[in-house]
């Protein structure tokens, strides 16, 4: 049930879900990521793989800070959730088209390979088009 307070509408919105859902996923994987990372460098190019994707622990942590801002983000209603989606959004866009040009380069601190850059710009589609264009009743009833 959502509520009116003039500030924030409370209650599950589209963006809350998603920021939540998101993030639970990057914690696991963040954590998860610990368990295969122990015999490559913290942050260079060479990753290990964690079910295909390439992972070292600077990536890792990564991880663990969009887990917290999209957690975060959820936790504290939706404009915060709408907030955190089209931040992590458009940080994934960046990582998404950037990721192929710097790969296995001097600039590759995250050990990223092909499948990490399409995660990237899927979840960043995910979580701008959420962002854009769920809960505009909500955004309208909070003005």
């Amino acid at each position: 049930m959502s509520t009116h307070t003039g500030r924030e509408t409370t209650g599950l919105s589209l963006n809350r879900v998603v920021a939540g859902g998101f993030g639970a996923v990057y914690l696991l994987v963040g954590l998860a990521g610990f368990l295969v990372t122990g015999d490559v460098p913290f942050a260079g190019e060479q990753g290990a793989s964690l079910l295909g994707f390439g992972v070292n622990g600077l990536h890792n942590i990564v991880h663990l800070l969009v887990a917290a801002v999209l957690l975060g983000g959820a936790a504290s209603g939706t404009a915060a959730a709408r907030g955190a989606n089209l931040g992590v959004g458009v940080f994934y866009v960046a990582a998404g088209v950037l990721g192929p040009f710097i790969q296995g380069t001097a600039l590759d601190v995250l050990g990223l390979n092909g499948p990490d850059h399409l995660l990237h710009l899927g979840s960043a589609a995910l979580l701008l088009a959420v962002a854009l264009l769920a809960d505009r009743g909500r955004r309208r009833a909070t003005r």
